[in-house]
């Protein structure tokens, strides 16, 4: 059988927290901003989990990350 490969760029965006949930950064905060309104733009700061609908694809791309 072949290896097993992480995907890179899937490595590179997500992050396991040790409660198993999995931490992404938010969209929409690159470019075109100055048509977005203040309010909005404070709120996509931060992090924030990635949905549980989704999960089944992160794991898929993060094999060994204990998802």
């Amino acid at each position: 059988m072949p290896k097993m490969k992480t995907k890179k760029s899937a490595a590179k965006r997500f992050r396991v927290r040790p409660g198993g949930t999995v931490k992404r950064g938010q969209a929409y905060k690159r470019h075109i901003l100055t048509k977005k309104s203040t309010t909005r733009k404070r709120h996509l700061r931060g992090a924030t989990n990635v949905h549980e609908t989704n999960m089944g694809h992160v794991a898929a791309m993060l094999p060994f990350a204990g998802i």
